[in-house]
This record gives structure tokens, C-alpha cells and sequence, in this order.
């Protein structure tokens, strides 16, 4: 991972993780490796995920939540518990004076993304949300290609996230835990970037149909959704189409498609051979496609490295990142029809 120039006579941070499963343990692995920070602390449930999480983390200790966020020496704290605990875990940490790297989502209504918004805002500490793809590459070049106006004016976005396995814990299947099904875990990635693309406008009619094994589910039913259909308009006229799934018959493991249809070509986000973790650029003109980026791309944790390089900078409080997840956190509970 490329190491970020800092400027600062600090040049490592004391880090405190609590949750650390699988992508936990990725993130503080990523973190660690980029010289940013050294591990301090470590809270996690499951004895052999803290013993894993051990072998990286040289002479941290295995604490409590509330013991890290109250230690005066840690700096951050790192969150990849349960989506149900995200927010408290959150409040805790910036109550106490702590900058917070959170797992999406912040959390599981837009009314709880706020008060962790105006927490971040009264502490002036760093909040960052690991929405990944953002920091794809391919992401990247797609970004440019659009806010620069190489395909005009982007009038429709298609996005589209299935999931042949869907997830293999049981709290993501309760919806007072998780706050949602495949709209909450796959569609808040392709939201959030296609609102990025678009500047975060804002959304003026919604409209969503919600499935649970192949039946229509209602609002008033405490059920997560497997499939979601989606249709946004913006204010300025912008149609936006989702669709995700988990376990669904994919013909592949994964379906990942971002695709933005512009007055003067197309631009398209897409996985590569049914990958979670490969993905390809490509820009249309007409019939003709130009791949903008392919290869290798090592993105898994970058988020998490550029939250440390902005910490390690002495930044605060970004309203302009808290009132992008406020945007789509809002627009999450309107497809949820709450």
C-alpha cells in the first residue's frame, strides 16, 4: 500500500479494535502495515478471532469497549462489530474524545447516522465509514470521467449488487440487529457511489419493492429483505435504478455494476468474472468501449489507511463526509418506506 505523505512530527497512531471477525482483522492487518498506527488494544467476543487477531497485533492488550474508548492513550478506535452496536460503540468512543473508523453501516436509521454526526461534530474528532468501493481504483477513474464531463451530463445510473451466498451470520437476518437486509449490507455501496458521481443531490421521489424469499414484504413486517428493486429521481431530473440480492441465482458469485448513461457517452464500474474484489473501468461511446482500468488493485483496507493519514494531519470534524453519510443513510430509510 502506498504510504500517504504526512506532515506531522507524529507519524504513528495508538489504535484501539474493537471487532475483530475477518474483515476486523483485514483492516487492522492493512492499518498496521501502512505504518500508520500500532495496535494498543484489542475487544472481541470470540476468543479465537482475538488469538488471530493477537498474532499481528505485537504488544496490544485484550481489553473491553469501554476500556478502550476511556484509555487517554489510544487515539482511534476501529469498529467492525454487528451493525446493531455500531452506533453506541461509536457515540462511546467520539464521547470520549476519540476519532472513529466504523464499518458501514454507521448506523441502522438515518436518525442514529445523525446523532453519531452531531457527536463527531461537538468532539471535532474524524469520523470515516469504510464504504469501500469508493476507494477502488476503477472507482476512481470513473469518478474523473464523470465530474469532469467526458460523457456530458449523466441523466440515469443503473446499479446492481447480487450476492449468490449472502451472509453466513445469524444477527444479519434480525432486523432490530441489522437495520435491513441486502439494501442495508450491498446497496448502500452502490448508493453511495452513485450519489458521489452526482454531487449528492437531492432525491426527490422514491419508490421500492422489498422480497424475502420470493414474497413481497411490507414495511410493518419485521423481516430483511433478500431482494430490493429500487427507482430514485434526484432533483435535477436524475432516474436511478438498484437492484440487489443475496442468495440469489446469479450464475456467478457476484453481480456488481455501476453504470452512468450520459448525454455524450457511458461510463461503467463492473466486477470481473463474477469477483467481489476484482473490478474493471470502462467508458462507452456508442457501440466502441475503452477499458479506463484493469489489473490488480489492492484497495481492501484503503479506507481505513486514509481515515489514519487525515487523523495523523491533525483533522477534525468533515462536515462534508458526515453530510454525505447523512444523504445516504436518509435515502436508505425512504426505500425502507420509514
Amino acid at each position: 500500500m502506498e504510504i500517504l505523505d504526512i506532515d506531522n512530527d507524529r507519524k504513528t497512531l495508538a489504535l484501539g479494535f474493537v471487532g475483530v471477525g475477518w474483515i476486523g482483522r483485514n483492516r487492522m492487518e492493512v492499518l498496521l502495515d501502512s505504518k500508520y498506527a500500532t495496535a494498543k488494544a484489542i475487544a472481541e467476543t470470540s476468543e479465537d478471532n482475538a488469538a488471530e487477531a493477537m498474532k499481528m497485533a505485537g504488544d496490544a492488550v485484550i481489553t473491553t469497549p469501554d476500556v478502550i474508548c476511556n484509555d487517554p492513550e489510544i487515539d482511534g478506535v476501529v469498529i467492525a462489530t454487528p451493525s446493531a452496536l455500531h452506533a453506541q460503540q461509536t457515540l462511546s468512543a467520539l464521547n470520549a474524545g476519540k476519532a472513529v473508523f466504523c464499518q458501514k453501516p454507521l448506523g441502522r436509521t438515518a436518525a442514529e447516522v445523525e446523532s453519531i454526526i452531531n457527536a463527531s461534530q461537538e468532539a471535532d474528532k474524524l469520523l470515516s465509514v469504510d464504504l469501500s468501493y469508493r476507494y477502488t481504483k476503477a472507482f476512481g477513474e470513473i469518478y474523473n470521467l464523470i465530474t469532469t464531463g467526458q460523457i456530458g451530463k449523466v441523466y440515469a445510473v443503473s446499479l446492481v449488487f447480487h450476492n449468490a451466498y449472502g451472509p453466513d451470520k445469524s444477527w444479519f437476518y434480525d432486523i432490530t440487529q441489522s437495520g435491513g437486509g441486502c439494501v442495508m449490507d450491498l446497496g448502500i455501496h452502490m448508493l453511495d457511489m452513485a450519489l458521489c458521481c452526482l454531487g449528492f443531490p437531492e432525491t426527490e421521489e422514491v419508490k421500492s419493492a422489498l422480497y424475502s424469499k420470493g414474497e413481497k414484504i411490507t414495511v410493518d413486517e419485521s423481516k430483511v429483505e433478500d431482494f430490493a428493486r429500487a427507482t430514485i429521481t434526484t432533483a435535477d431530473g436524475v432516474i436511478i435504478s438498484l437492484d440487489c440480492s443475496w442468495h440469489i441465482s446469479a450464475g456467478k458469485d457476484a453481480v456488481i455494476e455501476a453504470v452512468f448513461y450520459g448525454t455524450e457517452g457511458g461510463a461503467a464500474f463492473k466486477n470481473v468474472n463474477g469477483s467481489f474484489y476484482d473490478f474493471t473501468a470502462e467508458k462507452y461511446q456508442g457501440t466502441a468501449v475503452e477499458t479506463v482500468f484493469s489489473g490488480e488493485d489492492a484497495w481492501s483496507g484503503r479506507a481505513g489507511t486514509v481515515w489514519a493519514a487525515d487523523v495523523l494531519k491533525g483533522r477534525g470534524f468533515d462536515s462534508v463526509t458526515a453530510n454525505e453519510y447523512l444523504a445516504v443513510a436518509r435515502l436508505i430509510d425512504r426505500i425502507y418506506g420509514r
